[in-house]
């Protein structure tokens, strides 16, 4: 049986993750593949519940622990009932968000211990990281203004202050720059097609490896 992957598509919000995503799966499955498309949080049932709770924006009282924690217990049932059971299938896992960013907006934008975060990351996920994580980089004034032109309600992340949403931003780079064999950066602000591009290259690369 062939090993299964695990790619991650994350980066700030408006960064076209969405668009990306979408034609990761299409060419996947072009390719002959059938991909198991997921997020977090979420991809489960009880993963979905959780994330209506930490994205509502009717909750700005919620603590950053509070927070961290709702994370680690959607991707535990994340990984135990969906992940790994499809990469021992063989199959290739597309997730928007994953790990990093928790690290990013918990570690990097609230400010909660990074030897915190990193130890409740590793004990629900076991230890697991995915093969590749792609960072659809964006300056996050850019990013709130493509959200603000997309219409609709905007959920409780992306109600957060700018200077939030610059310290996840850097997050997301520092993580990039300590582990380059795991993560990949594309500049989210050129064209979507060469961005997409970009996207595909990188995920062609990890699945021939």
């Amino acid at each position: 049986m062939s090993k299964g992957r695990m790619i991650v598509c994350d980066g700030g919000n408006g960064a076209g993750k969405s668009t990306v995503l979408a034609a990761i799966e299409q060419h996947l499955r072009r390719q002959g593949r059938d991909p198991v498309m997921t997020r977090e949080p979420g991809g489960t049932p009880i993963g979905e519940k959780v994330r209506g709770i930490l994205l509502s924006p009717d909750t700005p009282e919620m603590l950053g622990i509070t927070e961290l924690l709702l994370f680690a217990a959607a991707r535990a049932q994340h990984v135990r009932e969906k992940i790994r059971p499809a990469l021992e299938a063989g199959k290739v896992v597309v997730s928007d968000r994953f790990d990093s960013a928790t690290i990013s907006f918990q570690h990097y934008a609230q400010g909660l211990p990074l030897e915190l975060v990193t130890q409740i990351n590793a004990f629900a996920t076991e230890g697991f990281k995915p093969d590749l994580t792609i960072v659809l980089d964006l300056d996050p004034a850019l990013g709130l203004e493509r959200v603000g032109t997309r219409g609709g309600p905007l959920d409780r992340i992306e109600l957060q202050e700018l200077d939030f949403l610059k310290r996840a931003r850097e997050g997301y780079l520092a993580q990039a720059n300590a582990d380059p064999e795991g993560f990949v950066v594309i500049d989210a602000a050129q064209p979507l097609e060469q961005v997409i591009e970009a996207a595909i290259a990188e995920v062609d690369r990890v699945l021939s490896s």
